[in-house]
């Protein structure tokens, strides 16, 4: 009888220690894009909140990425901590307007202290970035955060580009990588789009095409190591494209009634093991709710 008890002892540890194995390196799970939130944040419903709110709605998320323009940075977790979930794991990235806003750059900076305060990171940025340009690992997939506004002496002092500093770190982050699906984040696109339904054009000249040469070293950069997917914002429009072997996807804006030009929009990227997919939801102006509007694979 003690042995018995002793071997379903055993057995119960080693079902345990699987099961949290599994957990911690699942192979199946979502993140949400939530961009461009600025100031329409807090606890007006059709601000923020709504958005906040139908994400919920939607099912259970690992985390949330928001790719820039998130000023102020504390409202924005307030919001999410308040309408999503008080667990939420959020990683903002650096827009132009928190690269510009002293009391932003210094909120980020204690947001990810030392470079190794979020979860999951695997590799801090250089010296001059190290709070605000990392890398990260969650099951079976690697995210990698840019500040595309960081240079060797600053983080916050360029107009946007992949300068020499930023592409050799993240040549050097990509080439140690060991994960099957890796999703690159900055905040200006390589190619500003229009918006997939009203065809609205923002920022045509003033995104990484500024630098047309470092742009498409960067974007070579990404096809040769099989990213899935460069994923931003900065224009308020929503767009997903493939370019040659690179989904390119700009996530629009979250702030509900704050941009009106563009339907408001978060997005949710779902991994399956090798199988990668979106659904995009964006407010109904008539009803006032968020409805799912497009959807695809990641091929």
């Amino acid at each position: 009888m003690k042995n018995y008890l002793s071997l379903l002892l055993l057995f119960s540890i080693i079902v345990s220690g699987c099961s949290i194995k599994d957990k911690r390196t699942t192979d199946s799970f979502s993140f949400v894009l939530a961009a461009d939130t600025r100031a329409h944040t807090g606890d007006d419903i059709n601000m923020f909140r709504g958005v906040c709110e139908a994400i919920k709605a939607t099912g259970n998320e690992a985390f949330v990425v928001s790719p820039g323009d998130i000023d102020p940075p504390a409202r924005v977790l307030y919001t999410l901590k308040k309408y999503l979930n008080e667990d939420v794991i959020w990683y903002p990235v650096v827009g132009n307007h928190e690269k510009e806003t002293p009391e932003d750059m210094a909120w980020l900076r204690e947001y990810n202290k030392n470079g190794n305060t979020l979860p999951n990171i695997v590799n801090e940025g250089p010296a001059s970035t190290k709070e605000t340009m990392f890398s990260f690992d969650y099951g079976n997939s690697h995210f990698v955060i840019l500040n595309e506004y960081a240079a060797d002496s600053c983080d916050n002092c360029t107009s946007g580009d992949i300068n020499d500093m930023i592409y050799d770190w993240l040549k050097k982050d990509l080439e140690k990588n060991k994960k099957k699906n890796i999703f690159v984040f900055g905040h200006e696109p390589a190619y500003p789009m229009p918006d997939i339904e009203n065809q609205r054009f923002r920022h045509v000249h003033d995104c990484l095409n500024q630098y047309p040469e470092n742009r498409d070293r960067f974007v070579k950069l990404l096809e040769k190591y099989d990213v899935r997917a460069y994923i931003v914002g900065h224009t308020h429009n929503y767009s997903i494209v493939k370019i040659n072997d690179l989904w390119h996807i700009d996530a629009g804006h979250a702030r509900g009634d704050g941009d009106k030009g563009a339907r408001s929009t978060f997005i949710r990227i779902n991994v399956n093991g090798d199988k990668v997919t979106y659904d995009t939801y964006r407010i109904n102006q008539e009803t006032r709710k968020y409805e799912l509007t497009d959807t695809g694979v990641f091929s």
